[in-house]
């Protein structure tokens, strides 16, 4: 009990039970995990999957060390990324597109040329024929330029427009605001156990002033004392309780925002790989006498893996696998 006195140099339950949370638990940035080798293994959420929920659980120092970025934060600006990669893969192919359509222009032009336009007999008919394949050639190339448009180009441009950063900064002020929470409820139960304290030191030293008859300390100032640290430990188990309240609350949602992040980002990798090997049919029909230089794409946007692509993502920025516990008082 809160209220008990102890005599001197012996350790009341609540300090003993707070030794113990030390010794078990430890607090990083108003989050509770629990110290390695302490408590039963935890179990991943969804093993064997390398999914987002399971390891972004802990902050992690930004590259100048100053300050923490949290495991949430290093989610979105994968996402934020994946944005822009998309943005700059529809401007390679825009590129590609005006490369065709030079090309286009030049083929179209000289099979226009007056060159070896005498050349008579059967030589002069093949000479003709060659200089039309050209023109031919050049239509096919400005087909394939207006498809790689029309298919490839405007696709990766208007996939997830201007809304999309917004959406993402709502799930960022989301899980902003419950860490805020999560930090004021951890300030309480902070005030809480200093509060806690002082009401028992104070007991303490009343009761020991009346036994040695040091003061003129009545009994009832004893039991308005021992009343007091009730109440603080009763405060406390409050704070407590609020605390592990609020972190719950941040951790389903942890839980539910990264699986939602992490079909965002299969949706992206999957729309991508659809438009590029578009990209690659159409390069086929422009050219099947140059299937040599796609054929390599093919076989790579073939085995494209969301999982595994995410699963290498998550090797090198994971922040933490370890989950957060309640605190205990």
């Amino acid at each position: 009990m809160f209220c008990t006195a102890k005599p001197p140099g012996s350790v009341s339950p609540a300090k003993r039970q707070i030794k113990e949370v030390k010794e078990t638990k430890i607090t990083i940035n108003c989050v509770t995990f629990p110290l390695p080798g302490e408590g039963p293994e935890q179990q991943l959420l969804k093993p064997n999957e390398w999914s987002y929920c399971d390891y972004f659980w802990t902050d992690k120092k930004d590259p100048q060390g100053t300050t923490s970025v949290a495991g949430f934060e290093v989610l979105l600006q994968k996402q934020l990324k994946g944005k822009q990669m998309q943005k700059e893969m529809a401007e390679f192919i825009h590129e590609r597109i005006k490369i065709e359509e030079e090309y286009a222009k030049n083929l179209s032009k000289l099979s226009l040329s007056p060159l070896a336009a005498q050349e008579e007999g059967t030589l002069g008919e093949a000479w003709t024929q060659l200089k039309k394949s050209l023109h031919d050639e050049a239509e096919v190339h400005l087909k394939f330029s207006n498809k790689l448009h029309s298919e490839v180009e405007k696709p990766l441009l208007t996939f997830r427009g201007d809304n999309f950063k917004k959406d993402l900064k709502k799930y960022d002020h989301h899980i902003a605001d419950l860490r805020k929470q999560l930090a004021s409820r951890y300030a309480g139960v902070e005030k809480a156990r200093k509060a806690l304290a002082d009401r028992q030191k104070d007991l303490e030293v009343k009761t020991q002033q009346l036994e040695i008859k040091l003061s003129n300390k009545t009994e009832e100032d004893i039991k308005k004392a021992r009343r007091k640290s009730t109440q603080a430990g009763d405060d406390l188990m409050r704070c407590v309780d609020l605390y592990n309240q609020t972190q719950s609350k941040w951790f389903e949602e942890m839980v539910t925002t990264s699986m939602e992040l992490e079909k965002l980002e299969v949706e992206r990798i999957e729309w991508i790989q659809q438009h590029l090997r578009q990209y690659t049919t159409l390069r086929h029909e422009t050219d099947m006498f140059n299937q040599s230089t796609v054929e390599p794409v093919d076989q790579l946007l073939q085995n494209v893996d969301p999982a595994k692509d995410r699963e290498l993502w998550v090797k090198e920025y994971k922040t933490g696998e370890v989950r957060p516990v309640d605190m205990d008082i």
